[in-house]
């Protein structure tokens, strides 16, 4: 059995499809939009609709990024930081207490995680490979995963930079990451 597709880009035309593809309700927004702006669950065709005629109008042209939403998997944020020599820091694993897709600042954020040892295991050993293949030397990393209610890991995207949760990490567990991560850009291990 082929297993559907969690999310990914469509263009416009194609959203519907799409979306129905992976069964509503999902998550849209533009694909040129960084962080949450313009981001809406959507339950139906006509809502996403709605959603390609307002939200989307100021560049049609672009495609638009549509996540299978829900409300009963748990959203992971890891913070991650790599040096010259290949070394990988995992500075903090985040467990989202809010829907898939929710954007941290409107999540209750726990550290440390409620996960399953399997499923850190997991987002470990994927956050370590795609900072060394990624090679974000001297950044601090972000990736996202999600875990199903049947405890299995998707990963979500990677951005090889910075994101607001680096300050909340690093409070969290006492050591500047943000510092680390300038040392490491002026060569430090």
């Amino acid at each position: 059995m082929i297993e559907r597709s969690m999310g990914g880009i469509a263009k416009r035309t194609d959203a519907i499809a799409f979306a129905a593809d992976i069964e509503y309700p999902v998550n849209a927004k533009p694909y040129y939009v960084l962080g949450g702006r313009a981001m809406e669950i959507i339950c139906s065709n006509d809502k996403l609709v709605t959603y390609l005629e307002n939200a989307v109008e100021v560049n049609p042209k672009q495609p638009v990024l549509i996540d299978k939403y829900s409300s009963v998997s748990i959203e992971i944020d890891v913070n991650a930081l790599t040096d010259t020599e290949g070394s990988v820091l995992i500075g903090g694993i985040m467990e989202h207490r809010a829907g898939w897709g929710s954007l941290w600042q409107f999540s209750l954020l726990i550290v440390p995680k409620i996960i399953l040892s399997s499923c850190l295991e997991i987002i470990s050993s994927w956050t370590t490979k795609l900072a060394k293949r990624l090679n974000v030397c001297g950044w601090l990393m972000n990736c996202q995963y999600a875990i199903s209610a049947a405890g299995k890991v998707f990963f979500l995207e990677a951005n090889p930079r910075a994101l607001g949760t680096v300050p909340f990490v690093s409070k969290a567990i006492g050591h500047p990451l943000a510092k680390y991560a300038s040392l490491v850009m002026s060569g430090k291990s």
